[in-house]
């Protein structure tokens, strides 16, 4: 599969076959995530992978503040991703600018960092045959209590993975163009 092709045909999935990702090719999808670019190389991306049915039921059940469509699709997952990031790291200026103080509670380079290795994982799962889904809409602090989190790391997403169940849809319809793109002169 092309880059191209990789950009434009990746989509979430809500629904999976009954069928497990071996730890393996997890293991295969987090090592190519880790070449996510990020704020002075430190990869404070952390993945911590659920493919317990207990914990991934409790987790639907307790950590998706109610919210239906979630707890259905975390049931339907073979396992979880919980992207997680080291605080206080990303987007230091301490030692890279004069008279400047560690500001990372200023800014959100970190939650831009787990975004960006959030994207990274979810294509390099597309590529390697396996769907995802990012969720929002869930309890950070109950997921960080369920699984444990060192203290010096923050919930940044969900995502759910599996064999893709039925047919992969193309992309729905783009805007125009002109509607997304402005160049400044």
């Amino acid at each position: 599969m092309d880059a191209i092709e990789l950009l434009k045909n990746r989509r979430s999935v809500r629904k999976y076959k009954d069928e497990p990702v071996s730890r393996e090719l997890m293991t295969e999808i987090i090592r190519l995530s880790q070449f996510a670019p990020s704020w002075s190389n430190y990869q404070i991306a952390r993945y911590n992978v659920i493919d317990n049915r207990d914990l991934i039921e409790d987790i639907a059940d307790n950590c998706v503040q109610g919210f239906v469509y979630n707890m259905k699709t975390i049931k339907r997952a073979n396992g979880i991703v919980v992207l997680s990031y080291v605080t206080g790291e990303s987007g230091s200026l301490a030692g890279k600018v004069e008279n400047s103080e560690k500001t990372v509670s200023d800014n959100n380079w970190e939650c831009f960092d787990a975004g960006i290795a959030c994207q990274q994982l979810c294509l390099a799962a597309y590529a390697k045959g396996v769907a995802t889904c990012i969720l929002g809409v869930i309890n950070n602090e109950a997921i960080a209590q369920k699984i444990d989190l060192p203290k010096n790391e923050k919930v940044a997403a969900i995502i759910v993975y599996g064999y893709e169940d039925g047919e992969h849809h193309n992309a729905p319809e783009r805007k125009n163009i002109d509607e997304v793109l402005r160049f400044i002169d």
